[in-house]
């Protein structure tokens, strides 16, 4: 039997840390009245999926990774996954004409193809980016190539940003092929932007304002972060353990249980996500460094890392730290024992750190991070930024001096005053009338059946800003051959879309 409620496809690209987002933003969709499909591939383990009992429903397609029996290059990666999802994603969508078809189809943005799967399969497609503004930024700027990689200058001097130095831009800690290939891949996503029906991002207006606008005048980006924020009918009912896609088990009880016995403002909390693999040199000066600190620590060491820690580190740490292979991160950055987070960078746990107004201390790792850390630092004020050697190693030495700089000093009094402001503003933006949480109320204002009849999409506001002068710009990626316009103009695109 069909199901009457509009059907919207979601489509992240399957790691935890662009899933998440897109689940939240799922979440809030299904509890607004629409049937939601989140797709994940099955390079994503089958054992880590949303809860069933989950207000949306959950499909695997296949990426061919299944089929894959030697060590992949980085840029044969790309090309399978490109080949083996943009096909069954096809065959998925004409699968769900059947019973109930599919209107828009969410993608994320670095996966620009999916978009034309969409377009040829009859559906809208909204762009879903899941990196601060600021990042997507460099990002256009490595598309137009005005940053050129590998990069040639000391320092880049982009609009609207602070200057960036070599070490402040995303970077991949493989070989420079490898690293020109991600880059390549992470700059495409401007591919064929302009044919997109809608974009969305991942961070709220008043968190980067100024990059924002700028962004803006080029392409309707519209706010809907922080993502895990964002209210919606029922949230209030919903057992926060299990709203997140985890890929590991988080140990729920023991971390609380543990930092329930610790004083306020006491405990560092440190964490380098679901992917960051630190060299085992690296592992030891932390672990040297958050006991020299003389601070309790919860430091999160997954399985595939323990044994990078030195020999009985755990044992001996024990009046002090307490080592997990997972926990719920959103409740530990609430709990008022956490006093700092030091953490990796990642936008996700940049974005939970800000809504819990906790302080941080930056030490980041790849892709964009390296971005996301001069903005905690130098344009949020929130977070201080570990130092590393002429090896690129942090020292034991600066781990303890920034652990009590951001706990015990002046610095961190200033930081976490910052870092309060931060979440006011962040709970405002998520919140009824707030901006992010008005953006995706504009978007359930067309129903999908009225999509193709009603929707401002980009070719309209082309259209409705008039004949503007447009500038081409070519991609640096050698096999392609496009040149693209985009727009260059002033207006706010909140002022074109009305009410």
């Amino acid at each position: 039997m069909a199901d009457n409620k509009p059907h919207i496809l979601v489509f992240p690209f399957p790691v935890q840390g662009h899933i998440n987002p897109a689940l939240d933003f799922s979440k809030c969709l299904a509890s607004n009245g629409l049937k939601v499909t989140i797709i994940l591939t099955t390079m994503v383990s089958k054992s880590a999926q949303v809860p069933s009992n989950s207000s949306i429903n959950v499909e695997m397609i296949s990426d061919g990774s299944e089929e894959v029996k030697e060590q992949e290059s980085i840029e044969g990666f790309f090309k399978r996954f490109r080949a083996a999802a943009s096909q069954n994603l096809a065959k998925f969508i004409q699968e769900q004409r059947e019973t109930c078809p599919a209107k828009v189809l969410v993608y994320d943005s670095t996966m620009p193809w999916a978009l034309d799967v969409a377009h040829q399969e009859g559906l809208l497609g909204a762009s879903f980016f899941t990196q601060a503004i600021g990042v997507c930024a460099v990002y256009y700027h490595m598309y137009t190539g005005l940053i050129k990689f590998p990069y040639e200058d000391s320092e880049v001097l982009l609009p609207s940003m602070t200057p960036l130095g070599v070490n402040d831009l995303p970077c991949f800690s493989f070989s420079p092929d490898s690293n020109n290939s991600v880059l390549r891949h992470l700059a495409d996503q401007f591919l064929n932007l302009e044919e997109a029906d809608w974009i969305f991002v991942n961070t709220f207006d008043k968190l980067e304002y100024e990059v924002l606008n700028w962004m803006t005048s080029r392409w309707p980006f519209k706010t809907v972060g922080p993502t895990f924020s964002l209210t919606y009918p029922g949230k209030e009912l919903t057992n926060k353990r299990t709203h997140k896609f985890n890929l590991f088990e988080p140990n729920y009880e023991e971390s609380m249980k543990w930092l329930d016995s610790r004083e306020i403002g006491s405990v560092v909390y440190v964490s380098f996500g679901s992917l960051v693999s630190l060299k085992e040199e690296q592992m030891e000066e932390l672990a040297h460094g958050l006991m020299m600190s003389n601070c309790y620590f919860l430091w999160v060491v997954r399985a595939s890392e323990e044994n990078k820690l030195p020999q009985n580190f755990t044992s001996m740490a024990s009046e002090k730290g307490l080592v997990l292979n997972w926990c719920p991160q959103t409740d530990v950055l609430d709990h008022r024992a956490v006093a700092c987070f030091m953490t990796h960078c990642g936008w996700n746990s940049t974005l939970e750190a800000l809504s819990s107004g906790m302080p941080l201390i930056a030490m980041p790792q790849w892709v964009d991070q390296p971005t996301n850390s001069k903005l905690i630092e130098d344009e949020f004020k929130v977070g201080l930024r570990v130092k590393a050697d002429e090896n690129g190693l942090v020292r034991r030495e600066e781990i303890e001096m920034c652990i009590k700089q951001v706990i015990q000093g002046e610095k961190g009094k200033k930081l976490k005053e910052s870092a309060g402001k931060w979440k006011e503003l962040a709970k405002e933006a998520a919140d009824k009338g707030g901006s992010s949480a008005t953006n995706v109320e504009d978007f359930l204002k067309f129903p999908p059946s009225e999509f193709t009849s009603n929707h401002l999409t980009l070719a309209s506001f082309v259209t409705t800003l008039g004949r503007l002068p447009s500038r081409e710009y070519a991609s640096p990626n050698p096999d392609s051959h496009y040149s693209y316009s985009f727009l260059h103009h002033h207006h706010h695109v909140d002022d074109q879309h009305g009410s």
